[in-house]
């Protein structure tokens, strides 16, 4: 069984942005009902089928596997919902984590957070400085939710 263990955060400024290099990602959902999302995605040449359960906290039951890359993007054209997320991820390590920096594309363009995965609940961890505001529990930022809601349509 595969358990994720991820907390999510707003960025604060730029000053992450030479730390490491982008990869754009595609990602559809082929079910994103509360309490579970089926997730297509592909980064670069590598096709992914993502299941995730509920989250109870930071935590929820994932598996991952990978597909033909042919299949992924007949799955992502023809069977997920749109709009697609498109998005650049950004991994940078500070001090023992790997924290992924996502900048969103297409109808998120704007939308910029980090995510760092732990390896227990309550897992101590420090911020860099350009890390802010804490977002876990805000469903707007899960990406099944920027599917359905896009952060161009969000009113602040």
């Amino acid at each position: 069984m595969g358990k994720e263990i991820e907390k999510k955060f707003l960025i604060l400024n730029d000053d992450w942005r030479d730390l490491g290099t982008g990869k754009p990602y595609c990602q559809g959902y082929l079910n994103s009902e509360k309490g579970r999302t089926v997730r297509v995605r592909t980064i670069n040449e590598r096709g992914i089928l993502t299941i995730k359960g509920p989250s109870v906290g930071a935590t929820r039951l994932e598996y991952e596997y990978d597909i033909p890359l042919n299949e992924a993007l007949e799955m992502l054209k023809e069977l997920c919902h749109k709009p697609l997320i498109e998005k650049d991820r950004y991994k940078i390590p500070f001090e023992g984590f790997i924290w992924e920096v996502d900048v969103f594309k297409g109808e998120n363009e704007g939308l910029v957070f980090a995510e760092i995965e732990l390896s227990y609940e309550g897992q101590k961890f420090t911020k860099p400085a350009w890390v802010g505001k804490e977002v876990t529990g805000d469903s707007r930022y899960y990406n099944a939710n920027l599917a359905r809601n896009p952060f161009s349509n969000w009113k602040e």
